[in-house]
Formats: structure tokens, C-alpha cells, sequence
């Protein structure tokens, strides 16, 4: 598999046990088949997949997609797609841990079909609870820098902001909201949902997210590796772009030359 190119060693990240190379993590919901979703992990260099458990059949020996993930030797983050309250996003992880044999879940509590938005007091309350059987609970949470703040006091190993909405397209909404967050959360800030093209990752990056989660940009885009591409180019674009220092923005302009040796006319 190509691996990303790093500026600097350094810099790669750090989260939970894992030390990885790419900031880029893949979901695989509406992939079309096992195919593209082998294809996009491959292009986009990623080393972490999410996948929803409700997707593991214990009874498939072969052909299924832990299988295919297993080939391409990426950590498998499981997650709780699915559910509406602490108590079955508990037992959706504890069958994860099972099943895989990994203490990494990404903890979804969804509110409502319609929106698709994370239920606040569910959620805590389930990253509580996993936090205290052992689990390094990958948090998906609203735009809410105080929400943030609580989960990361919980114990949470990341906390996942949305931009928008979960397969919207619609980008960053709330941009201030998840500086914010990336500014005051010291455990890693990774943007989830919402992504709709490279653009949108590299902004979440910009903003200072440590890392960026894409799913339905990719899996549904026309040209699904093309875009795992571009988006993984897009998520070290912005990531140096941070590093880098962006210049202050002003009301009016600046000139780049001074008037130091300007002719006398």
C-alpha cells in the first residue's frame, strides 16, 4: 500500500496506541462493494477504517469486508452506527471488542432518523461507561465546543465534531466552532461527516483538526478513487498549510513592496 509522504517524522499522529502515518480516515458506508472500498484505501494511502459492527456476520468465512480490511493490513475502528442510547451503543461495543478483538470503538448515539445528529447526554453517557471498561472511545459529537470539552474530560482518546450533517456534502458550517474546539481539546480533533469534496478537507485541517474522516465524499463521488486522492492530497495540504502560519487577515490591503527605492519623479 503507498504510504503518505511526511514532511516530518514527527508529525505523525498520535492517537490512542496507534502512531499513524495518514490523517485521513476512511469510512466505508455506501461503498458500492468490497472493490472500491479496497481501491480508495489503497490510493488514498489511509491506515484506519471505520466500520459499523452491525456489519460483522460471524457466519461469512469469506468475501466479507473484514476480510478484505485484513488483506490490506488497515486498523479496523469499529463503530455504533445505529443506535439511539447509551445503554445499546455499550453493547454494540462490547460485541465490536469481541468480534475483532480490538479496544478501539468509535461511539456514535444518534438522536433522531432525520437529522442523524449525536444525542449530547446519550453520548456522554456512553463514552463514560466505555471509557471505564477499557475502550479508546473515538467520541462523534455536535459543532459544541463545551460538549467537546465534557467528552474529552470524560476520557474520550478523540473527539469527532461534525461540519455538517452525516452524508449532507454541505462542508464546514460552523468553521468557527470547530477552531474552537481544535483550540482548546488536547486530545486529538477530528472532523467528521459532512465532507462533501478536497476543499472541505483541507479547511477542517486548516482550522486545525488533527485529522479529517471521510465516507460518503468518497464512496458516492463519481470517480471514488479519484477522490480518496484527492481528499488524502487535500488533508496534508491543509495540514501544512497550518503548520505553516497563515498570514493575519486585514480590512484593507498591504502592499507585498515598500516604497523603500522607489525612483524620485
Amino acid at each position: 500500500m503507498n504510504r503518505h509522504y511526511i514532511e516530518n517524522d514527527e508529525d505523525a499522529l498520535k492517537i490512542g496506541p496507534l502512531t499513524l502515518s495518514s490523517r485521513l480516515i476512511l469510512g466505508t458506508g455506501g461503498a458500492p462493494s468490497h472493490r472500491v472500498i479496497s481501491e480508495t484505501i489503497t490510493a488514498s494511502g489511509a491506515e484506519m477504517v471505520t466500520v459499523a459492527i452491525r456489519r460483522f456476520d460471524p457466519t461469512l468465512r469469506d468475501g466479507s469486508i473484514f476480510e478484505e480490511l485484513a488483506k490490506l493490513s488497515v486498523h479496523v475502528l469499529p463503530n455504533t452506527a445505529g443506535c439511539f442510547g447509551a445503554r445499546d451503543a455499550v453493547l454494540t461495543a462490547e460485541l465490536g471488542r469481541e468480534a475483532l478483538q480490538t479496544d478501539l470503538v468509535k461511539v456514535e448515539v444518534i438522536s433522531d432518523q432525520d437529522t442523524l445528529l449525536p444525542d449530547p447526554l446519550e453520548l456522554a453517557r456512553a463514552t463514560e461507561e466505555l471509557v471505564k471498561r477499557g475502550f479508546y472511545v473515538f467520541a462523534y459529537t455536535n459543532d459544541d465546543p463545551a460538549l467537546a470539552s465534557h467528552l474529552a474530560n470524560l476520557g474520550a482518546t478523540a473527539v469527532m465534531p461534525l461540519g455538517s450533517p452525516i452524508g449532507s456534502g454541505l462542508g464546514i458550517l460552523n468553521p468557527h466552532n470547530i477552531e474552537l474546539i481544535a483550540e482548546r481539546i488536547e486530545c486529538p480533533v477530528v472532523l467528521d461527516a459532512g465532507i462533501g469534496c478536497a476543499s472541505d478537507a483541507a479547511f477542517a485541517m486548516e482550522l486545525g483538526c488533527d485529522a479529517v474522516l471521510a465516507a460518503s465524499a468518497i464512496t458516492r463521488a463519481k470517480v471514488p478513487k479519484s477522490m480518496a486522492r484527492s481528499i488524502s492530497m487535500a488533508v496534508r495540504a491543509g495540514r501544512l498549510s497550518y503548520l505553516s502560519g497563515r498570514i493575519p487577515r486585514r480590512r484593507l490591503a498591504q502592499a507585498s513592496t515598500t516604497d523603500e527605492g522607489k525612483p524620485f519623479t
